[in-house]
């Protein structure tokens, strides 16, 4: 696979738009302009070249809603908000960098703008949790908003916003006639970045509100309510159905039974023993300084765990992140999954490692979907081709929520 962005950890940020085509988060010859642009640049470079496309965009917007072009408008609001939530991914962590805040708002700003010239208008929602509130949107099938049908709620992982959710989901699910529910959880998106909700594993307590939402809805089924999740949300959409059981069905993509694992099989590489590995947080301090000098030295695993992990975690140190890691776990749980549940599986992806084997495990009624290199499907979360899980996927929920 050719890289069309010069720096590793750009082209990981920077080519999840590729995903978003054939449902108007991007064009490739856009995504294609801002890597050229970005170049040898840094973070700096790559946030301030996806901000100044989405300025054009939303120049383009306003000018094209001034002359009643309101199509054109709500396309180019849309993508502008695609745009901005791009830019200011390789600047996470805590303290919380002012561009980081200051994108995320542009990007609501300019999603809600453009969810407003939806017919229907789409409106921002508030789901309350805990005493605070969780930003969501309701996504109308479309043609159909005013039907009672079934919902799907999407769930993000470590570090998509809500527009992702949008173009890589939601809009796929409303053409085929599927209302959605997405929204920013704790460590996700606004949740995060405005309030500083952090990222927790009994992830059923989150969706036992977001349920709780959704069966206030007039025009969806309460027996026909879905919840999927991709990336990260692979670990979070099972352990939810573990718990919350007026769920109709669960997707993970790819499933996930252990966030922990894929650390513990590293370590032991590095040559912890497997009773050493059996407890990430209490590793010997001299293994510990050997894993956070790999960490310091490698730019895309510093983004990744102590950048991401430890704001989303809401850890301070390497030892608190793998300790608190360690807390994401089926272990005990996986029986409790009761709905049909759909996993899937790319070839090629590092995040996939134990699907098969919690596949294995399932005793609820189960499918597993496989994704290839030869169907441009084989990378994490598909995508270079999410139109194929979407039609999978959504082919899967037509047969379930009969």
């Amino acid at each position: 696979m050719v890289a069309i962005f010069k720096d590793e950890l750009h082209e990981q940020l920077g080519t999840w738009p590729l995903g978003y085509i054939p449902y108007g988060g991007a064009d490739y010859g856009e995504i294609e302009a801002i890597a050229r642009a970005v170049g040898d640049g840094g973070d700096t470079v790559f946030h301030d070249t996806w901000t100044a496309a989405a300025d054009r965009m939303m120049i383009d917007g306003q000018q094209a809603e001034a002359k009643g072009h309101l199509t054109s408008a709500r396309e180019s609001f849309l993508r502008a908000a695609c745009f901005y939530g791009k830019s200011f991914h390789p600047l996470f962590g805590k303290p919380v960098d002012p561009r980081v805040r200051a994108g995320s708002q542009k990007q609501i700003a300019a999603f809600e703008r453009g969810l407003a010239l939806s017919e229907p208008a789409i409106a921002r929602q508030y789901i309350q949790f805990e005493g605070s509130s969780l930003l969501a949107y309701v996504i109308p099938a479309q043609g159909r908003a005013d039907e009672v049908r079934p919902l799907l709620i999407f769930n993000n992982g470590y570090d998509g916003t809500i527009t992702d959710l949008f173009f890589a989901s939601a809009v796929a699910a409303s053409r085929r006639g599927y209302h959605s529910l997405i929204f920013d959880g704790p460590g996700q998106g606004t949740s995060l970045v405005e309030h500083g909700l952090t990222l927790r594993p009994d992830w059923e307590t989150v969706i036992g509100a977001v349920v709780d939402f959704a069966q206030t809805l007039s025009n969806v089924d309460p027996l026909k309510i879905a919840l999927c999740g991709w990336s990260l949300g692979g670990y979070l959409a099972p352990r939810a159905a573990s718990g919350e059981h007026r769920l109709a069905a669960c997707v993970a993509d790819p499933a996930l039974s252990s966030v922990a694992d894929g650390f513990r099989a590293y370590v032991m590489k590095l040559g912890a023993t497997r009773d050493e590995a059996a407890n990430l947080g209490a590793m010997p301090a001299a293994l510990m300084e050997r894993l956070a000098q790999i960490v310091a030295n490698d730019r895309k695993l510093t983004w990744s765990v102590v950048k991401r992990g430890y704001w989303v975690n809401g850890a301070a140190t390497l030892r608190e992140y793998l300790a608190s890691v360690e807390r994401y776990t089926m272990d005990g749980r996986i029986a409790e999954i009761q709905c049909p549940t759909l996993f899937t599986l790319a070839e090629n992806d590092m995040l996939a490692g134990g699907t098969q084997n919690f596949f294995d495990a399932l005793r609820c009624p189960k499918t597993l979907i496989r994704f290839g290199s030869n169907q441009g499907a084989g990378e994490h979360c598909e995508m270079r081709n999410r139109s194929l899980v979407n039609r999978r996927v959504l082919d899967w929920m037509d047969e379930v929520l009969v």
